[in-house]
């Protein structure tokens, strides 16, 4: 039996600029690649956002889009899935309290932002204008802050799981309900193309890739793309 092949395409920092809109060039490009392949996004943002930053036409043209790390799937403009799972009272309250404790000293609003079955926590906040973002990746970078929250976190809540996700926040979700847990809806599948820039250990990227190389398919193809520059340039290639 021979199965079909299938594209994976995280959103933010591998399809759009983090949290922002896609190229216009690159949408025109990417609209008819996908009308012709079966095409797959999955993101920790939730579905007005994807619809914001890549507009209806592509969310459409794909076969599904996985919102919140896949704990709310679309397809064709409807959803057809989502997880009931919200976030406990004790994790807002350490959540809070790390909130409290972190050295950055700007704050913008929207610290814990609940999704559908995903929390996104972020010290800076989902307020923040991208100069202030900026001020925050950049103390980021050097502190690890955001990493070590996410550890903290997964030794704090065992049932529990954190990644760093985006450029500014961390995602938190039930342990296993990350974005690997796509391949559970796909089932049986041939060759996978997975693109994504946060495929990094830590990285909300990382499991679904791992769980892609886990499949020992010699034919998988698994990018650590840069930006969306570079997955434009690998498209245009295949």
């Amino acid at each position: 039996m021979s199965f079909y092949t299938i594209y994976i395409f995280d959103v933010d920092g591998t399809l759009t600029p983090s949290r922002e809109l896609i190229d216009p060039e690159f949408e025109e490009f990417f609209l008819d690649w996908a009308t012709l392949r079966n095409v797959y996004l999955i993101t920790g943002s939730d579905h007005p956002k994807t619809l914001e930053q890549v507009g209806r036409p592509i969310t459409e043209v794909v076969a599904a889009v996985y919102n919140c790390a896949g704990n709310s799937i679309w397809k064709k403009g409807k959803e057809t899935y989502h997880s009931d799972w919200v976030i406990p009272q004790t994790v807002k309250r350490w959540l809070r309290k790390r909130l409290k404790e972190s050295p950055f000293p700007l704050r913008t609003g929207q610290h814990i932002e609940e999704r559908t079955g995903l929390v996104n926590f972020s010290i800076v906040g989902r307020g923040a204008v991208r100069s202030e973002k900026k001020l925050y990746i950049k103390y980021d970078e050097h502190s690890g802050e955001r990493h070590q929250i996410a550890a903290d976190f997964n030794e704090a809540f065992p049932s529990l799981e954190a990644s760093v996700g985006g450029e500014t926040g961390v995602d938190l979700y039930p342990r296993g309900r990350n974005k690997s847990q796509i391949l559970d809806h796909l089932g049986e599948v041939g060759e996978i193309f997975f693109f994504g820039d946060a495929i990094h250990k830590k990285g909300n990227d990382w499991p679904l890739a791992e769980a892609i190389r886990n499949r020992n398919n010699a034919q998988d193809h698994v990018y650590a793309v840069r930006d969306w520059w570079e997955t434009f340039q690998i498209l245009q290639s295949l």
